[in-house]
């Protein structure tokens, strides 16, 4: 558990936020995790199944991480550590991250992202990278504003999107 973090100080309000990485034993909360990411996306949500799940957060290199306000989840992250070739290390791929709607612009999607980079760093992988739309100009901005640096990358996408 990466403990409670106190957020929204400077916009007057004052919420108790903790983020931790979920594990084995956390199943329940990752699909809660999972659907709340799905609604803010406004994707489609498929019942991903109790042993899926209990699969996904067993892999060590699968990085689900939670912001939960008590017990309600306003915020999750996912991730994953990729093996390089060049060096006998791995590198964080961030591939989503979303806040409740009614949670953002609260600085969650700032402590989910610098909680999981701390622990990524504490665990040696050294580098992390996420991806942003061209036209997605709110994350583009989010990314620079909590020290991110672009890259001059196209991905392409192969098979049903």
């Amino acid at each position: 558990m990466l403990g409670d973090t106190l957020l929204g100080t400077a916009l007057g309000c004052a919420a108790r936020v903790q983020i931790r990485r979920l594990e084995c034993g956390d199943e329940d909360l990752a699909r809660d995790t999972f659907a709340m990411m799905t609604s803010v996306f406004d994707e489609g949500v498929a019942d991903l199944g109790a042993s899926y799940v209990a699969t996904l957060l067993a892999r060590p290199d699968f990085w689900a991480m939670a912001a939960l306000d008590g017990e309600e989840v306003v915020g999750g992250l996912t991730a994953h550590a990729l093996p390089m070739t060049r060096s006998p290390e791995a590198e964080l791929f961030i591939y989503d991250l979303a806040v409740r709607a009614d949670r953002q612009r609260r600085g969650i999607g700032r402590a989910l992202v610098l909680a999981t980079l701390d622990r990524a760093k504490a665990e040696g992988l050294r580098v992390a990278f996420v991806p942003a739309d061209d036209e997605d100009g709110h994350a583009i901005a989010f990314y620079r504003a909590i020290g991110g640096h672009s890259s001059p990358v196209t991905f392409f996408t192969f098979g049903d999107a």
